[in-house]
Order: structure tokens, then C-alpha cells, then sequence
């Protein structure tokens, strides 16, 4: 199953005599089954403070201990051998009432929140994953049907992993969001921060390309890559779209400005592109201590970066003409009032009546 030294912490290596009670005939002989509890009790586990002994010339005081000697209560025949009390014969023989079996038990009992567990540790073997393998221990302790009071629960790197992962899904998203609003209150506008926005997705199935040509795993360094790969991977769209809102805003037509603003930021994003690619240059070719989780971070950049970089430069002028477009057809399906509207009515329908002010008239003219 992909996994290596595996071992668990259930031991049945110490041997142990189990005592069935036969309850039909302890209730003929009137035999209590606490009775029979409380002399297996004192005479093989003992009782080590049955009185207390005062030796006057050592002036110590000490307890007294009730129990088996270690060959008896080893011994099972003997153990059998043992009276309890009786409602109605007095004293009857242990072995009348019970049954003793030899078995095998556990050496110890671990607990965790006041109730038993069994604890299964292993390594990730060769070739696999460790999300991969808690998933293939789920699917098959699933398959064993266990009856209701049995639970599983995932310890150790596989929680702190599951919990990472959540946690890291939330900062995407909480990412996401907050710059969406950040790009909204700069651009002052609804559309652009989608558009710039696009190339996030556009990002994440080239830096999980560039771990798969790598040999890399996604883990939790490499998902650190991608948010880090976030922050930088936008950069190229916000310098598009803020070149062609300048150039419209002096007048060019909105083709010339996507044509002019493309070419003039060419430039610029080749450069930062490339600025990038050469500082984490040295994270992924460097050796040392933590240098493999530095190699995921790196990987997951510069390909992100790297292999998006000619796929943004496409989209980002397409789906800001697209989107362009919708915006304005959504301004012409919604009613505008038109300026002067009221006044004409007003003065149509002699609703002003009396004498119209002068201003009004010279306006008017």
C-alpha cells in the first residue's frame, strides 16, 4: 500500500487467564459474581493493606500485604482451587462456578480523550504521497465495516497536513477577495479587477506543470509557492490595463489603445518577468539544509510565472475588450434620465404657471 515500517501499538504478548463466570449455576449456589471478583482480587492481584504491623524495638510501623504466593497465582489449577462465599453451601470452589482459558492480552492500554485507541505508524514509501496514502488507510478501514463505537482519526504529519491544506484554501480565498477590493478602489471600477484577476487561474496549471516535469510533490512548501506565485503573477495584467485606461482616457480609440498599451508594456514585463525568474534562480539550484523545501517554493514561481507569462499577455487584451463591451451594453439596456426632461414638461403643461422666471428664459436662448 506505498507504506514502509509500519507498526502499530497494540501488543498481544502478555499472557493472561480469563475467568467466565457460568451464571446459571453461580445463581443455584448463590454465589455473587462481586464475591468472586473481590477473592480473584486480593489473592492474585492482593491487597497491600489488608492491617498495619507496629514493631515497638524499630518504633516502625508497617503494612500488611495479603496475596498469593508468585508460583499460586501463576498457577491456574491452583487459582481453581480458591473458595468464595456462598448464600447457600458457605464456601464453594472457584472452579464450580467458573471457567478459566488461557489467552493473550495487551501489555499495555494507550487512551486518548478517556477512551482506548490503537495507533498505526508508518512511513510514505518510495513513489507516493503522503495525502495519497491516508486517503488508500481510509478507503480501506472503510471496507472492514466496523461496528458503531469504533472510530479513526488521523494523527501526527497527515493532520498537521490535512489542517494545513484548509487553512491554505482559506488564505486563497481570503486572498483573492482582498485583491479584488484593493484593485476595485484603484481602478475604480468593477470590470478591471476581474480581468486582471484572470490570470491567477491561468497561473496554478503551470506551476502544477512545472512540479510534474520537476518530480516535484505538492506539499506544503510548493502551496506556499503558489500564493507567493499570486502576489507576482498579476503584476503583468495591472500594467496592461493601467497603460490602456491612460491612453483612452486622452481621446485614442479603444483597438489603438489595447495595440499601443501592449506594446508599450512588453518591455517593462519582459524585464520584471525575468528580474524574477533570476532571484529565485538561486533558491532552486541551492543545496544545504531546508534546501528542498526552497526548491518547491522556487519551481512552483518560476514556472508559474515563466509559462504563463505568454498565455497572460494573450488573454488580458481579449477579456478586457470583452469585457469592455458587456459593460457598455449593460450601461445602454439600463434607463438613463435625460437632463431638461422635467422643465419641458413643466413648461408644456403650464404646470409653472404664472410668469416664468427670467433665468429660465435666457437659458433657454
Amino acid at each position: 500500500m506505498g507504506l514502509v515500517d509500519a507498526d502499530i501499538t497494540l501488543k498481544l504478548d502478555k499472557p493472561e487467564l480469563r475467568v467466565e463466570i457460568n451464571r446459571p449455576r453461580a445463581a443455584d449456589l448463590g454465589v455473587d459474581s462481586t464475591d468472586i471478583a473481590t477473592a480473584l482480587r486480593l489473592m492474585v492481584g492482593g491487597d497491600d493493606r489488608v492491617s498495619r504491623f507496629r514493631d515497638e524495638q524499630m518504633n516502625e510501623d508497617y503494612d500488611v500485604q495479603i496475596r498469593l504466593q508468585k508460583g499460586d497465582r501463576s498457577d491456574s489449577a491452583t487459582i481453581a482451587r480458591l473458595f468464595v462465599p456462598s448464600t447457600k453451601a458457605g464456601l464453594v470452589q472457584l472452579d464450580n462456578v467458573v471457567t478459566l482459558n488461557a489467552s493473550q492480552a495487551s501489555s499495555r492500554i494507550d487512551r486518548l480523550d478517556r477512551q482506548r485507541q490503537v495507533s498505526l505508524r508508518a512511513g510514505v514509501g518510495p513513489g507516493y504521497a503522503l495525502a495519497d496514502r491516508v486517503e488508500a488507510l481510509r478507503a480501506e478501514i472503510a471496507s472492514y465495516n466496523l461496528p458503531p463505537g469504533y472510530s479513526t482519526t488521523v494523527a501526527g504529519r497527515a493532520r498537521e497536513l490535512e489542517r494545513t491544506f484548509g487553512e491554505f484554501i482559506l488564505a486563497f480565498l481570503l486572498s483573492i477577495a482582498f485583491m479584488y477590493m484593493i484593485l476595485a478602489s484603484q481602478f475604480e471600477s468593477v470590470i478591471h479587477p476581474v480581468t486582471i484577476l484572470l490570470s491567477l487561474p491561468l497561473a496554478v496549471p503551470f506551476a502544477l506543470l512545472s512540479l510534474y516535469l520537476m518530480d516535484e510533490t505538492l506539499n506544503l512548501y510548493s502551496a506556499l509557492g503558489i500564493l507567493v506565485l499570486f502576489g507576482v503573477v498579476k503584476k503583468n495584467s495591472i500594467l496592461q490595463i493601467d497603460h490602456m485606461n491612460g491612453l483612452r482616457a486622452k481621446g485614442m480609440a479603444r483597438y489603438e489603445a489595447i495595440i499601443q498599451a501592449n506594446r508599450d508594456r512588453l518591455r517593462p514585463i519582459l524585464m520584471t518577468t525575468l528580474a524574477l525568474v533570476a532571484g529565485m534562480l538561486p533558491l532552486a539550484l541551492g543545496t544545504g539544509p531546508g534546501a528542498e523545501e526552497r526548491h518547491s517554493i522556487a519551481i512552483v514561481v518560476i514556472g508559474g510565472q515563466s509559462l504563463s507569462l505568454i498565455l497572460t499577455l494573450l488573454v488580458t487584451p481579449v477579456a478586457y475588450s470583452i469585457f469592455d463591451d458587456l459593460a457598455m451594453r449593460f450601461q445602454r439596456q439600463s434607463p438613463q434620465p435625460q437632463p431638461g426632461s422635467t422643465l419641458d414638461e413643466n413648461l408644456d403643461g403650464g404646470k409653472l404657471g404664472g410668469t416664468v422666471p427670467a433665468s429660465v428664459i435666457e437659458s433657454g436662448d
